[in-house]
């Protein structure tokens, strides 16, 4: 008899670790996570040297659920004899290397980690009351519930797509010998990435030949004030999702500043790198545009042609460049091909999107008795918290207290001072 799994995880990126290492002490839980990619690895591409996470150390897999697991940062750092160098260090936010170190340590903890383990479908069958997933290598296996974290995929402008000299940011680091030998390279984006690109590029092209484009009206700091960080709180997720569809996506596109801005600290050192280079007189031979964005893109002469349009003052204008870097963010994955078989049995929103409930489980048809859960596959009913470091563990306690059918993890009723809408008004 093939042994039919509690959880079954899809993906294992920062959300479904969170979920694996949270689901580690459950004894009566049997679960398996399965990994396409031979071991953990978070952003190869943009592990630029200084770089960190744009959220404090606690926002790791465990600690905002369970701060005492020995999987928490903290406990990485006691197993590698460095709690004393991080005390000193004085430091909220680690770098991003460090964070990818400490998923990998973590993820060579769990044994329901199954990495090179790629799942092909998902389908129900209703012989075995449960799911049926399609892993290469290994065959079919049942679970009872599957979770879905499969990630989001990079985002290209339709213009640029398949023209050579272009790429996306999550391949800057092993393409960054060639653009560092080209005439002229562009920056497309004007988020914590295209910042990154752009300062790396700057402090080693001496000579210019440089330019950072984005569509939003500024290069704009992120949203970092105390009260604003709780649009990030469970409390807001939850009104977030009790608002209309039309409502959400309005919504969603006006907040682009609490996940689409660059830090200040990153804004500053490019703004002191252009300053340096004019002690002396003249200008940086750099352009920074914001309020621009690409319509077209072609060869010539063996260059990259971008046609571009001004969002605000309009008309256009054409420049030649040797390279693109496009720090255009990441798509929700298309789950296509996964889901395939339960085409039919999928409740989907107005827009064709899947109907996700507050605790991330998939509408499904009556004849679907177990659960399908989704991580980072959520902003458009849960809101800009979706793909954040922060509320991963919460969101993974969330699901396994559902799959567990008992509060596996005790989460608190209340997490913001701010009142979201007008439920706490009443007298």
């Amino acid at each position: 008899m093939t042994e039919v799994l509690d959880l079954a995880g899809v993906g294992i990126g920062p959300a479904n670790l969170s979920l694996a290492a949270l689901a580690a002490p459950v004894g009566e839980l049997r679960a398996a996570f399965f990994e396409r990619t031979p071991e953990f690895r978070w952003h190869p591409g943009l592990m630029i040297d200084g770089t960190t996470i744009q959220v404090p150390f606690l926002a790791d897999l465990v600690s905002l659920v369970d701060p005492a697991s020995p999987l928490s940062f903290l406990s990485y750092l006691r197993d590698r004899d460095r709690l004393f160098p991080f005390y000193f260090a004085e430091r909220f936010h680690i770098p991003r290397a460090e964070y990818d170190a400490y998923c990998r340590w973590a993820s060579e903890r769990l044994p329901a980690c199954r990495f090179a383990h790629e799942v092909l479908c998902i389908e129900w069958s209703t012989v075995d009351d449960a799911f049926a997933v399609e892993v290469r290598p290994g065959g079919r296996v049942l679970a009872r519930n599957v979770v879905l974290g499969v990630g989001t995929a990079p985002r290209v402008p339709a213009p640029l797509r398949s023209l050579p000299g272009v790429l996306h940011s999550s391949e800057y680091l092993p393409e960054r010998p060639r653009l560092l030998a080209a005439g002229d390279v562009t920056v497309l984006g004007s988020g914590q990435s295209g910042a990154e690109v752009f300062l790396d590029l700057l402090r080693r092209r001496p000579d210019g030949g440089l330019r950072w484009l984005a569509r939003t009206p500024a290069f704009a700091p992120m949203e970092y004030s105390k009260l604003g960080l709780e649009q990030f709180t469970p409390d807001y997720v939850r009104f977030f999702h009790g608002l209309d569809e039309a409502v959400r996506d309005r919504l969603e596109p006006t907040q682009w500043q609490l996940y689409k801005g660059i830090s200040a600290e990153t804004i500053g050192e490019i703004y002191d790198e252009l300053y340096q280079r004019t002690v002396g007189g003249g200008w940086p031979g750099v352009t920074l545009a914001p309020a621009v964005e690409v319509t077209a893109a072609g060869e010539r002469d063996g260059r990259i042609e971008l046609t571009l349009r001004h969002v605000q003052q309009g008309g256009t204008a054409t420049v030649l460049t040797d390279a693109v870097v496009c720090a255009t963010g990441y798509a929700e994955r298309d789950l296509g091909d996964l889901l395939a078989p339960l085409t039919g049995q999928l409740h989907r929103d107005g827009s064709g999107r899947l109907a996700v409930g507050t605790d991330y489980r998939v509408g499904l048809a009556p004849e679907v008795t177990g659960s399908l859960f989704v991580q980072n596959a959520e902003r458009h009913t849960h809101g800009v918290g979706a793909p954040d470091l922060g509320l991963a563990a919460w969101r993974s306690a969330t699901i396994l207290n559902e799959v567990c059918g008992r509060p596996v993890h005790r989460l608190p009723d209340r997490t913001a001072y701010t009142t979201f809408g007008l439920g706490g008004l009443d007298e």
